[in-house]
């Protein structure tokens, strides 16, 4: 199972910073936490960008039991 690290808006949609979710690739992994958290996040996740274990990467990419994937939300500011 893959650890799911959440950054700012779309960690205070799902009311945590990580969780820990099963999946084979990016996408299975984001696909459950879509529907462990619903519509909000899953909105917000299709404008993210993903991380795996620090680089960036494509929803199918393989994940095994000790990969981080990171979720980060586009950032606006002034």
């Amino acid at each position: 199972m893959a650890v799911l690290r959440l950054f700012a808006s779309i960690k205070q949609v799902a009311g945590t910073g990580s969780v820990i979710l099963s999946g084979e690739t990016v996408s299975d992994v984001v696909e459950e936490a879509s529907q462990r958290y619903g519509a909000e996040f899953t909105d917000m996740a299709k404008n993210c960008r993903i991380w795996l274990n620090g680089n960036p990467t494509e929803t199918n990419t393989p994940v095994s039991d000790h990969d981080e994937i990171a979720l980060l939300p586009p950032v606006s500011g002034g």
